[in-house]
């Protein structure tokens, strides 16, 4: 097993957390969070407004009844705001604006990257995918998959495989599903919890989180970790793709941006403070690798035992 970096919080990131205690403050943060993507978004060429607009003209209360299970209990802990918006992820406005803001989170990754930011970002956690795992995945099942993204990118790696999509929010996966008809894809959507998805054992291949365990509490991120090994083969593979806490980019961010940061990521002290690797041998994984896959990612690739 290869030891995981475990962050603990900074001197500045507690000043930030006190900060961000003072309601008035937390507020102006998330709104300036907010505001910064919209005008990267811009400067890359991405039409957020326009993008949202589009998503907005779709019948909307047909594709979430479409996907949602009525009967679901959100766990505490997804109930609070996430990236700027009050409602989280159980919103149409946050779900509308996942692709754009992920274009303009992305463009800065490497210098030259722009709008390509985000593909790039994908195609290099799925190179270390092709490196790590020898078979090809026949029953894929991506965790968190927002509204699609990810899934998408997995059904162009392995387009032999049938790739299942899994979100707890319903407005994400109601996207998902209008970008899906707009590519001729065909997709399963889940909705339910990465932790219960209520899906058979032993009936994957490969588990997927991509940009999933930084929105995580650590009960729910071992909680899913051990869902994701019952839905295993034995012998399948978990991987997972976020930021990684050793990376000195976040170790050397201004006070600044850092405090917008943590105004939309509610959970990022407990991501960063989290040993994934012994949560991951504690779930029963093994040949647990790590590998930096950006400047401020890493994969980490683990076999079912």
């Amino acid at each position: 097993m290869t030891a995981s970096p475990v962050a603990a919080p900074t001197l500045t990131s507690r000043l930030v957390n006190g900060l961000l205690s003072i309601k008035p403050l937390f507020n102006w943060a998330k709104g300036q969070a907010r505001t910064l993507m919209i005008n990267r978004a811009a400067e890359i060429g991405v039409d957020w407004l326009g993008r949202v607009k589009t998503f907005m003209a779709e019948d909307l209360s047909a594709e979430l009844a479409a996907v949602e299970d009525p009967q679901l209990v959100y766990p505490d802990y997804y109930l609070r705001p996430f990236h700027a918006y009050d409602a989280g992820n159980l919103s149409w406005e946050a779900a509308t604006e996942v692709e754009v803001a992920a274009y303009a989170v992305h463009a800065r990754i490497w210098p030259d990257a722009g709008a390509q930011g985000d593909p790039r970002l994908r195609q290099s956690y799925h190179q270390v995918l092709q490196e790590r795992i020898p078979a090809l995945p026949q029953r894929i099942l991506d965790l968190g998959c927002s509204v699609g993204m990810s899934t998408f990118a997995l059904q162009d790696l392995y387009p032999q495989a049938e790739v299942l999509g899994l979100d707890l929010s319903p407005y994400f996966l109601a996207v998902g599903n209008i970008r899906a008809k707009e590519q001729q894809r065909q997709v399963q959507w889940i909705h339910a919890p990465a932790e219960s998805s209520g899906l058979p054992a032993a009936s994957f291949d490969l588990v997927s989180a991509c940009l999933l365990f930084h929105e995580l509490p650590q009960s729910a991120a071992q909680a899913v970790l051990e869902e994701a090994r019952r839905l295993l083969k034995p012998g399948g593979y978990f991987a997972l793709m976020d930021m990684n806490p050793a990376s000195p980019v976040y170790a050397q961010m201004s006070p600044a941006i850092l405090t917008l940061l943590k105004s939309t990521e509610p959970y990022l002290d407990q991501y960063f403070s989290l040993d994934i690797a012994q949560t991951l041998e504690q779930a029963g994984f093994e040949d647990i690798t790590l590998q930096p896959n950006t400047p401020r990612h890493r994969v980490i690739v683990a076999r079912a035992s």
